[in-house]
Order: structure tokens, then sequence, then C-alpha cells
């Protein structure tokens, strides 16, 4: 439920971690991109990465050091192949992890994917005062994780309580 206030836009870096995908064919981050604008907010960043931690947490480092990046949201890299490796470099980036976005994530596929969801390392937390959420690949996970959990989520209207209305308070200490 969002109430009558104005909405305040985000700024959102979008990384896609693939080996295969390019621009021409990413649908995951597109859909991505397609949804946060629709919603109002700025994507002021996307880039492709190869399924490599270092170049992951170098891409995502470089963002939750600018002062400008309000969010992250990754996709691809979260399964459990020998390649799949974003959580593994995205958490030892993270001051605080949020349990309830993987748990809810999986909770909402298994109505679509049923047990697959076991498979799903979905992940989010916060780094350096800005919000990191991992999605697995697919442009119909990215499209469950942005439209059941994090759309609402970034709109500081949202009731009884959001993340967006928390950002300038991330970096209290």
């Amino acid at each position: 439920m969002t109430t009558e206030k104005q909405f305040i836009p985000l700024n959102i870096a979008v990384l896609v971690v693939s080996d295969t995908r390019t621009d021409a064919d990413d649908t995951s981050g597109n859909t991505l991109v397609e949804r946060a604008t629709t919603a109002g907010h700025q994507v002021i960043a996307k880039r492709i990465v190869p399924d490599n931690i270092y170049q992951i947490r170098a891409a995502v480092s470089n963002w939750i050091a600018d002062d400008n990046v309000n969010v992250v949201i990754s996709t691809g890299g979260t399964g459990v192949t020998g390649r799949d490796g974003t959580p593994e470099a995205i958490e030892p980036l993270l001051d605080k992890v949020l349990a309830g976005f993987g748990e809810t994530f999986r909770m909402l596929s298994y109505q679509d994917i049923k047990t697959s969801t076991i498979q799903s390392r979905a992940l989010a937390g916060v780094a350096n005062g800005t919000y990191i959420f991992c999605v697995p690949g697919s442009s119909g996970a990215c499209r469950t994780a942005w439209d059941l959990l994090i759309k609402d989520q970034l709109d500081h209207r949202t009731r009884p309580c959001n993340l967006a209305q928390l950002i300038p308070r991330l970096l209290e200490r």
C-alpha cells in the first residue's frame, strides 16, 4: 500500500553477470532497467561482467563507493554451478545481510518453479549505505524480484515501512 506522498526516484545501477550475454541479447538486465525506469527511478549505470568473483566485486565496489548510487541490482550467477559466484563476490562487501529477501524470493518463486527454487541463492544487503539485490539470471526471476519485492521497498510511500525511507540513516554509527 502506498500513500499520497510524492514519489522520490532513486539512482540504480544494474549488473548483469554472464559469460555469454551481450547488450544485444540481455533480457534480464533489460527487464530490470525497464521496470526501474517505468517505476520512476533513474538507472544511472548498467554493466555486463563475466561470472568471475573479482570482476563482480570490482564493479559493485565502484558503485557502492559512489555517493550517487542508492541501489545495485545484479542478475545472474546465483545458481549452484562451478561458475556461479555472485553471492561469494557480494557477501564479503555487505555490512548487513537482508536475509528476508532471499527467503521471500524463494517462497514466491516456489509458486512458479516449485522445488527448483532451492537452487536459487538470491541475496540482498546493505554496503556503505547502498542497497544490493542479487537475483537469478532469468527474466522471469527478475520480474518476480522486482514486481513482488524490490519495487515497493524502493518506494518511500509504501507502508507500513520500506527500505527507501531508511537511506538517510544507513550510515549512522
